[in-house]
């Protein structure tokens, strides 16, 4: 009897899972510091669904697994408020504000749209919209954290976002002299339409002079993640009347993101505490990257054929002409 107990303490441990996640992070960073242009982020996803499709993982793996997707994940999402510098977001003036709302807004509605004439389920399409809309695997996440999925729509949406990001990620500078834009137009083009903000440094650092406008861009796209939840949390609730059924208004992580920005804001903080904060916030991201990476299912990625992967083209591409269009007529 005792050790039927004290296996079952055992399974419930997360202290396994975790260090498999830990073990993971840590190559992840290797990757991105023997490859700068791939992040974290991505590394950490693609690593766990290597790990998941090559071996079954013991469920003994599952507790630590969990709590890294999503715990330490939501506090990841709340310490990437400390990376917003609103006065440079506010600096880029009100026309490239309002083509980074202009373009989040189009991608995600028509991203939902296409998802339903494709024959894409509600849940993934959504995924996807936010996900390539917003800032990639952590937008994937993060709405997940409000409106729960089926864990392999979430793995599909990553794996869609991290596809698309990529190709994105080396399209752009080679299509770049065949626009004529100028420096600054590419930077706002790169910033509004690249997914996560590592691909969007790798895709505007090859052109002088349109890095810092692109992440500036990139990072006005990040502040619109939490009005885009506290909207769908806000739609849930109307569709969910029962107050047993009713997600919060706005979700605490989302309310902890907008604090640690508006503290970011106040510039009291120093430059070592911002960095420290940025190298934990880093860690817990690729965590949770990594935990969702474990659920990714290739078979199933595959399984999900051509409409899943024409959705993610589509919106690729829809973002991409939502953001050149706007670079040529305000720059």
């Amino acid at each position: 009897m005792g050790s039927i107990k004290t296996t079952a303490r055992a399974i419930d441990s997360p202290v396994p899972g975790l260090v498999l996640v830990a073990a993971g992070v840590a190559v992840a960073m290797v990757v991105t510091w023997l490859l700068p242009s791939v992040s974290a982020l991505t590394a950490a996803v693609l690593l766990g669904a290597v790990v998941a499709n090559a071996v079954k993982l013991p469920v003994v793996f599952s507790p630590g697994i969990k709590l890294a997707g999503r715990r330490l994940l939501r506090l990841g999402i709340v310490l990437l408020g400390l990376k917003l510098v609103v006065r440079d977001v506010l600096a880029l003036g009100y026309e490239v504000l309002a083509l980074a709302v202009v373009a989040v807004v189009v991608t995600f509605v028509v991203t939902r749209w296409l998802g339903r004439v494709l024959g894409v389920s509600e849940g993934l399409s959504l995924l996807i919209a936010t996900g390539f809309s917003i800032c990639g695997a952590s937008a994937v996440a993060a709405m997940n954290g409000v409106r729960e999925q089926d864990e392999q729509d979430v793995a599909k949406a990553l794996g869609l976002v991290t596809l698309f990001g990529t190709v994105a990620m080396f399209a752009l500078p080679a299509l770049h002299p065949l626009t004529g834009i100028s420096p600054a137009a590419y930077g706002v083009w790169a910033g509004g339409s690249v997914h996560e903000v590592a691909q969007v440094v790798a895709a505007a650092g090859p052109v002088t002079g349109a890095l810092a406008i692109a992440v500036a861009v990139k990072l006005t796209r990040v502040v619109l993640l939490a009005p885009m939840l506290a909207a769908v949390s806000v739609a849930e609730r109307r569709r969910f009347p029962a107050a047993g059924r009713r997600p919060p208004i706005v979700p605490l992580f989302v309310v902890g993101f907008l604090v640690a920005a508006a503290v970011r804001a106040t510039g009291l903080l120093p430059a070592s505490v911002l960095s420290a904060a940025t190298f934990v916030d880093n860690l817990l991201l690729a965590a949770g990257m990594f935990a969702l990476g474990t659920a990714v299912n290739l078979r199933s990625l595959v399984r999900s054929g051509l409409p899943a992967l024409t959705l993610g083209l589509l919106s690729t591409v829809l973002i991409s002409l939502v953001a050149l269009i706007g670079a040529f007529l305000i720059m």
